[in-house]
């Protein structure tokens, strides 16, 4: 009986042990359980905070690209960063598979940033690269316009020489009074025609060929002695009236040449004033004075 007592102490004792040690087990597991935990949430934080960093990353990136093609594309992997971290803000801490599964999305979405950021910079490169050669193109296309205006200047001045060296020049301009008898005269009232006389002087850059000389005589109102107001030719690109006109044949040298002109009209004494004309040019010109 004594025995009996004993062996149901110990069967007690032994049972308390397991019921000690069940419960410091349990009591540690739920420790371990808190620590995971904790672990856990801290992990999901963690994460979140890099996909707030992420976000951030994208939407900096966009920003500093003009390449609608790589917009588009940052924009759409910009949608599916903020999907995941919605989706991350509501997985539970414990569901532990989850979050280690949008961690390593957030490992490949960063992959894509970065080769986004590398086109980015070969983008740039090439940019940076194209616009310096642009500044040496417009440099060059600068300097070939400088070169080109300088010389159209310089062609033009030539021209301008030629065309000044080449003008015909009448000298020796006299004028004389005729009457019926083509006798010289001082006075009006015997006289029938007016003789302009003069010399082409020698030029061997002229065009030599047929040339219209025009006289334009000026009386002393200002009014000029026309036979017909159709009577016009073309002086600085527009039409004025002409006294007379001959045609010439000029080959360069020396030529002297006569124009008339027949008094069909009252002439007032006191200045006159004849021009001469060729090509387009004034050529000479000379003041007489007409007695009574």
């Amino acid at each position: 009986m004594k025995n009996k007592q004993v062996l149901w102490i110990i069967a007690i004792i032994v049972l308390l042990l397991i019921v000690a040690a069940a419960v410091f087990y349990i009591f540690k597991q739920q420790d371990q359980m808190k620590d995971l935990q904790q672990q856990s949430e801290l992990a999901k934080e963690e994460l979140s905070d890099e996909y707030n960093d992420l976000v951030v990353d994208y939407e900096g990136f966009r920003m500093k690209v003009t390449n609608d093609t790589l917009i588009a594309k940052l924009e759409t992997e910009q949608m599916k960063v903020q999907r995941l971290q919605e989706e991350l803000r509501t997985v539970k801490a414990t569901n532990v598979k989850r979050i280690n599964e949008l961690k390593k999305e957030l490992e490949t979405l960063r992959a894509i940033l970065k080769n986004y950021v590398q086109q980015i910079d070969s983008l740039n490169r090439i940019n940076a690269q194209l616009t310096t050669e642009n500044k040496q193109v417009n440099a060059k296309y600068q300097q070939a316009s400088q070169t080109v205006s300088q010389l159209t200047k310089e062609k033009a001045q030539l021209t301008e020489t030629v065309q000044l060296a080449s003008k015909l020049d009448a000298g020796n301009i006299t004028v004389n009074g005729l009457t019926e008898k083509n006798k010289v005269t001082d006075q009006i009232k015997k006289m029938v025609k007016i003789e302009f006389r003069f010399v082409i002087n020698k030029n061997i850059t002229a065009i030599p060929g047929e040339k219209t000389i025009y006289i334009r005589v000026m009386k002393p109102d200002d009014n000029v002695l026309i036979k017909s107001r159709s009577n016009v030719f073309i002086f600085e690109d527009k039409e004025i009236t002409y006294s007379a006109k001959r045609i010439i044949e000029y080959e360069g040298d020396e030529l002297p040449v006569s124009i008339y002109w027949d008094i069909e009209e009252y002439l007032s004494p006191g200045m006159y004033r004849v021009d001469i004309f060729a090509d387009g040019n004034l050529i000479g010109k000379k003041i007489f004075k007409l007695d009574k």
